[in-house]
């Protein structure tokens, strides 16, 4: 289920970052969820989603800090 706009994300990731660390989601997740698409390049029973999510989760905190609430670049 890759994600073809920032308006499809999550509420989670939309409503919380910032639009470029959405742009950063959103591609890391699709190609996320092309590269793990064959199980056995996943680790334990995760599913293609989780890790997909996983890998974009950690793109974004390469760019970003979570400060409280909020997401800014990192200097």
């Amino acid at each position: 289920m890759p994600y073809r706009t920032d308006a499809e994300l999550p509420p989670g990731v939309k409503d919380k970052l910032p639009a470029h660390a959405q742009d950063i989601y959103r591609e890391a997740f699709n190609n996320a969820w092309d590269e793990y698409k064959d199980a056995s390049k996943r680790r334990g029973n995760e599913s293609q989603e989780e890790v997909a999510h996983k890998v974009a989760w950690a793109a974004v905190k390469q760019k970003y800090d979570k400060i409280g609430e909020g997401w800014r670049p990192k200097v």
